[in-house]
């Protein structure tokens, strides 16, 4: 099957991997670019929480034993090959990582490390159980201003949606034949982004998982 990536990188071209590993071909569109920002960052935080692997090219090498929470197994791989140790995976979505979280109640500040516009409800949520947050925009995701040109010459079978705002910004560039494609999303919430566009079918992942969004293939 021909499968069109939606994500960015650096997870687009390790999905085209996994995809190649079970006899599809890949073909990349990102619909997102990313920016990275700078920024201060606290000494010695309790604890660090990841929303997503965008955010790991910014963390300092001085937090490697630090403990990390993060949103699912993906992104805790990707923390262990930067270096870092102390991961622990809340293996879902948003609100699996804020049980996980709450469950350990932990003392001191806890370091959101996220991108622009994100990690807001999951802030106030902790706050408001009185975990003291710090939040750092390491990050800002953009839609980019065009797909491929050879993306209209391909037949494409089926395209991989892995959040919302990939989504929305494919939606935007409005993409020609969707109607003869389907459409697979990680959640819910991504699903819900597609109804702009016809599809054969809008499919969503059992569990916000990569391994479950690539089985609806």
């Amino acid at each position: 099957m021909n499968i069109l990536i939606t994500r960015p990188e650096p997870g687009a071209t390790a999905t085209a991997a996994r995809l190649k590993s079970l006899g599809h071909h890949p073909i990349l569109a990102p619909c997102l670019s990313i920016t990275r920002l700078k920024t201060t960052f606290p000494a010695n935080p309790a604890a660090i929480i990841i929303t997503s692997s965008q955010a790991i090219p910014s963390l300092p090498a001085h937090y490697a034993g630090t403990r990390i929470f993060c949103v699912g197994d993906a992104t805790a791989a990707r923390l262990q090959t930067a270096g870092f140790s102390n991961i622990e995976s809340a293996n879902g979505d948003a609100t699996d990582l804020f049980r996980l979280i709450r469950s350990k109640n932990l003392p001191g500040t806890h370091l959101l490390i996220t991108g622009q516009g994100h990690g807001l409800d999951l802030t106030a949520q902790l706050r408001a159980k009185n975990t003291k947050i710090i939040r750092r925009v390491v990050y800002k995701a953009q839609p980019v201003q065009s797909l491929p040109a050879a993306l209209s010459d391909q037949k494409i079978d089926a395209v991989l949606f892995y959040s919302a705002e990939s989504a929305r910004a494919f939606i935007r560039l409005k993409p020609p034949n969707t109607a003869t494609m389907e459409a697979l999303a990680l959640s819910p919430a991504v699903a819900a982004a597609l109804h702009g566009l016809p599809w054969t079918k809008i499919r969503v992942a059992l569990a916000p998982t990569e391994a479950d969004l690539l089985a609806l293939i």
